[in-house]
């Protein structure tokens, strides 16, 4: 690590809610609404911008926890912005707290927690895992 996060270090992802981010099951009864799976990605790669700036070039971050409460609904259209803050630093891993809000209030809050990883030992433990099994390409 280039530097250690901050306790109170704040990522941000700003995104408008599209018709990819909604539920899958929307129809005439059920309002196309954003779906948590898209809304856990923008939290988590909050947390992942509020430690880049620590990072060398040869790290990345992997998410190994998170706990979100999705309480309220976000229409089509609206903005959403996600925060993430860093409250906790152990070596490797950095907890944070996590919060959404659209337009209108708070959407989402939670906690989750990121390790920073090297890259080469992460893609190495991924070869090791993958190697002796089938390409896709190959003939049965």
């Amino acid at each position: 690590m280039r530097s250690v996060p901050k306790i109170g270090a704040v990522g941000e992802q700003r995104f408008v809610v599209e018709p990819k981010h909604a539920i899958d099951f929307a129809d005439l009864d059920m309002p196309a609404v954003l779906c948590t799976p898209w809304l856990i990605w923008f939290l988590e790669h909050a947390a992942r911008e509020a430690v880049l700036p620590c990072l060398e070039a040869s790290e990345s971050t992997v998410g190994t926890e998170i706990e979100v409460q999705h309480f309220a609904a976000t229409t089509l259209g609206q903005a959403v912005v996600c925060q993430a803050r860093v409250v906790r630093v152990d070596g490797s891993e950095v907890w944070f707290q996590l919060e959404a809000r659209d337009e209108s209030e708070t959407v989402a809050r939670g906690f989750h927690k990121l390790r920073i990883i090297r890259k080469d030992r992460f893609a190495g433990r991924v070869r090791k895992k993958t190697q002796g099994r089938m390409s896709p390409s190959q003939p049965q």
